[in-house]
């Protein structure tokens, strides 16, 4: 794989952090003015190298097809809802209106907006989550929330949500 495109960009406010970001395919290493030629060169290639580990912790394979998405969801029944909830299908939809995903619990379907393709692992898990307990409870009653709530980041992932929702202005809200 080839190296990408690397812009330094020194400041003489900037004292000891350092720092990297992608814009486009460019990757931003902000330095110290102060550092030497060396000193630029190794943090170059650590920030590199931090940022690659980076995105690939937040890449969730479910992203990448019907299937995965599938294995995934037989991972998180087992963990976190005793294998009871095996649904016949799951896969990704084009971006829904008003939901995150769907469930159909007499068919055993499960559909994921694909605006999910893009948020942390951890919060594609708990939509997962939440949905595979319509398998097992349908509607959202206090049973239901009990099973969700077995996935311990629930709160965490209902909030950035929202948040995601209200910055795009999506008005997708929890049901």
């Amino acid at each position: 794989m080839a190296e990408p495109r690397v812009e330094v960009r020194r400041s003489s406010r900037r004292r000891r952090m350092v720092s990297a970001y992608r814009e486009g395919d460019t990757v931003v290493v902000l330095l110290p003015a102060r550092m030497t030629k060396g000193e630029e060169k190794h943090w170059v290639a650590e920030m590199l190298s931090r940022l690659q580990r980076s995105e690939t912790r937040r890449k969730s394979p479910a992203r990448t097809s019907d299937e995965a998405l599938m294995v995934r969801c037989a991972e998180l029944s087992a963990r976190y809802l005793d294998s009871l909830a095996d649904p016949v299908s799951v896969r990704w939809v084009p971006p829904m209106r008003t939901r995150w995903a769907s469930c159909t619990p007499t068919e055993g379907t499960i559909r994921v907006s694909e605006r999910l393709r893009d948020v942390p692992p951890w919060v594609l898990d708990y939509v997962l989550v939440h949905e595979l307990a319509h398998l097992l409870v349908p509607g959202h009653g206090k049973d239901f929330w009990e099973w969700v709530h077995r996935y311990p980041k629930t709160d965490r992932a209902m909030g950035y949500l929202e948040g995601l929702s209200a910055a795009a202005g999506l008005g997708i809200t929890e049901d």
